[in-house]
């Protein structure tokens, strides 16, 4: 990382390591020591620190992965409430209550499409609310509305990703905003689904669009799991697509076009299981949908967006419960929940390429400490031909073997899990520092 001092960069990777593989984010446990407390501490309220400069330095990391490769980027925001546990808390304002302290948290994740494995962190806005109640927001501009968000992350990705060969921005409802469509940046593509049945152009509305139009093609969808105990599901749809001209709303800037021309595609389950919802998707795209592939491509790439949720929940009270810190201070809980982004991004990657994965090590690794891992590797491994790491040595399933042989996990049983992977990632931290260290002292 760099900070502008290599001290605070340090201490930005150490803490990030601590954060994975305690599968915490309570001081006292990722300092170990009280020693590591305190520093732990000190970072936090450096001077040199801040969300913007920690956001930067994890998306310099993330565009170099992303280099030459078709990438989506995923957006949408989630709610820290401290709801019960707001006693002493300094600078939080309501959460989406109105009532308990909290704050927000909008991270921009990046996803190889070749491998659907997520690659990192490429932007992050993080907030609290002023404590008195906003008015007129219809008559507000867009800079001056939360909803702001959404095309600054899409401004973002289209800027750290320049070296992309393609980046296709997807996003939920919530980001259905006529601006959106409007000031896109020109070399990123959206997907979004649809919240309100838009006014057309040539007259009629957007689902009416739809409602005539023939299905393409069949297709069926992985749906997510819905939380815990939910194995997900595959979903045979009908596809059907159009293309549209959307009106600008009333309540839109006279400054924005008449009207813009978008694609859509609508996903509408057959047959679902008993007790289950039926799939219905509306999503509106600047792709391409003239053929039954491109059309299911919008879809195939949209049902990615649940790669941010599992983010969500590694990042909460399923994995880090950031909820929980003890931390006061509104700032120093902002720098902390931007290392914990991070740091619950990479147990997922850890996880996702436990069973084999082609992205390469350096994804969590700097490519100085592949030496080592390979060394490491080699003393984990066993006789048997199935005791043996599998992968190739510059791979990030390579590095996830060796993590869950850290772990404590026996090449005999099920796969391992994320409670493997962080303590295996502890112990992988301190042997790789261990040889750095060792390495630095036989050069002095």
């Amino acid at each position: 990382m760099s900070f502008g001092d290599i001290r605070v960069a340090e201490r930005a990777d150490w803490l990030i390591d601590r954060i994975a593989a305690t599968g915490g984010v309570v001081l006292r446990r990722v300092g170990e020591t009280r020693a590591g407390e305190r520093a732990a501490h000190r970072f936090l309220s450096s001077p040199h620190v801040d969300v913007g400069s920690i956001v930067d330095t994890l998306s310099e990391r993330t565009a170099a992965q992303c280099a030459g490769g078709r990438v989506l980027v995923v957006q949408d925001t989630t709610e820290i409430n401290f709801a019960g546990r707001a006693a002493k808390r300094r600078g939080f304002g309501p959460g989406a209550d109105g009532k308990s302290a909290g704050f927000f948290i909008h991270p921009v994740i990046a996803i190889d499409l070749a491998t659907e494995a997520m690659v990192g962190l490429v932007d992050a806005a993080i907030w609290t609310r002023a404590p008195a109640r906003v008015t007129a927001r219809r008559s507000r501009a867009l800079e001056d509305k939360e909803s702001m968000r959404w095309l600054s992350g899409c401004e973002a990705a289209a800027a750290r990703l320049s070296d992309a060969r393609s980046v296709v921005m997807v996003a939920d409802r919530e980001s259905d905003i006529y601006s959106l469509f409007a000031r896109k940046p020109a070399r990123l593509e959206l997907i979004v689904r649809a919240a309100q049945d838009r006014a057309l152009q040539e007259g009629g509305r957007l689902f009416a669009a739809l409602a005539g139009a023939a299905s393409v093609s069949t297709s069926l969808v992985q749906v997510a799991p819905r939380g815990p105990g939910d194995k997900g599901r595959i979903a045979k749809v009908e596809l059907r697509a159009a293309s549209v001209r959307i009106a600008r709303p009333h309540v839109a800037s006279r400054d924005l076009p008449a009207t813009v021309a978008l694609n859509v595609v609508e996903a509408r389950e057959v047959d679902p299981p008993a007790g289950k919802t039926a799939l219905l998707w509306h999503l509106l795209t600047t792709l391409p949908i003239a053929t039954a592939e491109q059309a299911n491509e919008v879809v195939q790439f949209y049902r990615l967006r649940w790669r941010i949720e599992q983010t969500f929940r590694a990042l909460k009270s399923d994995g880090l419960a950031l909820e929980d810190s003890q931390l006061v201070d509104a700032e120093r809980m902002f720098n902390l929940a931007a290392l914990a982004l991070t740091a619950a991004i990479r147990t997922i990657q850890l996880v996702d390429a436990r069973d084999g994965s082609p992205r390469p090590a350096t994804d969590v690794l700097d490519e100085a400490l592949l030496v080592p891992l390979q060394h490491l590797s080699k003393k984990l491994e066993g006789k048997t031909l199935r005791q043996k790491n599998p992968h190739p040595p510059h791979s990030l399933a390579f590095v996830a073997w060796v993590t869950a042989r850290l772990g404590g996990w026996n090449c005999y049983y099920k796969p391992p899990g994320p409670k493997t992977m962080r303590e295996g990632w502890n112990q992988l931290a301190a042997r790789l520092e261990g040889y750095v260290l060792a390495l630095e002292s036989e050069n002095v």
